[in-house]
């Protein structure tokens, strides 16, 4: 298939060297994606959008989802009592998209909000953030890495679409009856090929896979758990939630992503976990092919998430699906104002018919609950006082 062979034998080369010649398909995830030079997040085989793609996100779709969130923001912005600066802590920025979105219409609808507003992208891929600072020259805008922001210096919002997804998940199995993990090695008569990782299952590399369990309330001895039953713990999120939660002072946490609570994450029917690989907007659940020129992702764990979030004093203040959240903040009256649009098109002409019908389409999509509108956004606090708190989240707000 389409690897790159250079990362294949890297990842053989780091196999070979390691404990037993095996590592944890984290590990292997790691590298796949991330890794400095081949990795697919790092490299020229990244591609985001509809046109020669892998995948597409909501800022590929229209302006509006970026514009909605900004109107989140500036909600936020008020509850704190107008702070300057407030600050708007983007991680995993993708091409710069909904950056770009929110920047331009806080400028044009709140030009005191965007005086005060300091905006900072955490992105770790070099070849996304080269892409971000061409797209955002024209506004003032902060690239850090996230352990480089001090303790308790933010007062403001994290926010993030679509990055827990792609954090590198420790894969287990069961096995009569007790957990197991999966590791990856090498076929020793093979190690240059890269059709040669194979998996093996052994003891769990570290207590915090059972200890992530009992997090989430997860018993995997019950009868109801076939034996080849197999899932994903993704540990690498918590220690994300951990760093973000020690950055900030006073303001919010937004994810938005695609996923589950623990209760629905790791049903008896769902077998086989969540991992799936994107190339070429085909999915599919082989992590061993196309080696540094797809995506690879699990769904997230809302329910460790927020758990995790309140031992890091975090408070927990809604959940929700991203139609309804984008529904409570004014999506309806766009498409209103489409119809109406289209209406006065069709008269007079003023507008081409065809650009309303796309975005039309594009708002439906951002709503959709088998699609981006069945996403899960997690809201959590940190330092606000009583009355901060009991000020109502737009997004989380349904009309009655």
């Amino acid at each position: 298939m389409d690897s790159n062979p250079a990362l294949c034998t890297a990842i053989a080369n780091y196999i070979t060297t390691s404990p037993q010649q095996r590592i944890t398909f984290a590990q292997f995830m790691d590298m796949v994606l991330y890794h400095p030079e081949y990795g697919y997040y790092s490299s020229n085989a990244l591609k985001i959008g509809f046109k020669g793609g892998d995948f597409f996100t909501s800022p590929n779709l229209c302006a509006d989802f970026g514009e909605l969130l900004a109107e989140q923001f500036f909600q936020m912005w008020e509850i704190l009592g107008k702070p300057i600066p407030f600050s708007l802590v983007e991680m995993g920025a993708g091409q710069g998209l909904l950056a770009l979105h929110i920047l331009k219409y806080h400028q044009l609808h709140y030009p005191d909000f965007f005086t005060a507003l300091e905006y900072i992208i955490v992105e770790k891929s070099p070849t996304l953030r080269q892409e971000q600072q061409q797209r955002l020259q024209d506004f003032s805008v902060r690239w850090c890495n996230l352990e480089n922001i001090p303790p308790n210096a933010i007062v403001g919002c994290f926010f993030s679409n679509e990055l827990v997804d792609a954090f590198p998940v420790h894969q287990f199995t069961l096995e009569t009856g007790e957990l197991r993990e999966i590791y990856i090695t090498t076929d020793s008569n093979e190690k240059e090929t890269c059709l040669s990782f194979l998996e093996v299952t052994g003891e769990p590399s570290t207590l915090q896979l059972a200890e992530y369990l009992d997090l989430v309330e997860m018993d995997f001895s019950q009868s109801a758990y076939p034996d080849g039953y197999r899932s994903e713990i993704n540990l690498a999120a918590l220690e994300w939630l951990s760093i973000v939660a020690d950055r900030l002072q006073r303001g919010y946490v937004l994810t938005i992503d695609y996923g589950y609570p623990a209760s629905r994450y790791y049903n008896p029917r769902r077998s086989q976990g969540t991992l799936q690989c994107y190339y070429q907007h085909r999915f599919h659940d082989n992590p061993y092919i196309n080696i540094g020129q797809q995506d690879i992702t699990a769904h997230v764990d809302f329910t460790a998430l927020e758990r995790w979030g309140e031992k890091c004093n975090l408070k927990n203040i809604g959940f929700i699906q991203q139609g309804l959240f984008l529904m409570a903040l004014g999506l309806g009256e766009r498409l209103s104002r489409v119809f109406d649009e289209r209406i006065a098109a069709l008269s007079y002409q003023k507008q081409p018919l065809l650009e309303l019908l796309q975005r039309r389409d594009a708002l439906h999509q951002l709503i959709d609950p088998t699609g981006l509108g069945g996403f899960g956004v997690l809201i959590q606090s940190k330092g606000l006082n009583n009355t901060e708190t009991s000020q109502p989240i737009k997004g989380l707000t349904l009309p009655k």
